[in-house]
């Protein structure tokens, strides 16, 4: 439960951190990689996502359920890459585009457009992944009650 207590924390402080991007230097749209581990690829993600793992993650101390979190994590991480990769997919048939590519994780190695396309298929991996976690963790889970 460690982990857990960790993970909310840390949620807690990019939470913060991200109101305060997002509100006070108005930068909800900068990047912060290192939120990723929270679900965030930009600051006013962070604000949000922060607050939801802190609480997800004082929820699951106060029931002293790491298999619940384990699941809400899996779970949250299907959700989330399902998305990213239709965005990512849609991202790719638009003239117009708002999000600068070079903002991209792995821009560095993909330097065109085909950054779209690696991060879609990476988010597809993720999201295959998390289905397949959130199977095994919901059998754990279902099994404990």
């Amino acid at each position: 439960m460690a982990v857990v207590s960790l993970y909310g924390i840390t949620s807690l402080i990019l939470s913060l951190v991200g109101f305060y991007q997002s509100h006070r230097k108005r930068n909800a749209y900068g990047n912060f990689y290192p939120a990723s581990i929270i679900g965030a690829f930009v600051w006013g993600d962070a604000a949000i996502f922060g607050l939801f793992w802190f609480l997800t993650s004082l929820f699951c101390l106060i029931l002293n359920d790491w298999i619940l979190f384990l699941l809400i994590f899996s779970l949250f991480w299907m959700v989330c890459s399902l998305g990213e990769t239709i965005w990512c997919f849609l991202m790719q048939f638009v003239s117009l585009k708002r999000y600068p590519l070079e903002h991209f994780f792995l821009h560095g190695l993909f330097h065109d457009e085909s950054i779209l396309f690696v991060h879609q298929i990476i988010l597809q991996c993720i999201t295959v992944v998390s289905l397949l976690a959130s199977l095994y963790f919901g059998k754990m889970w279902l099994g404990k009650i």
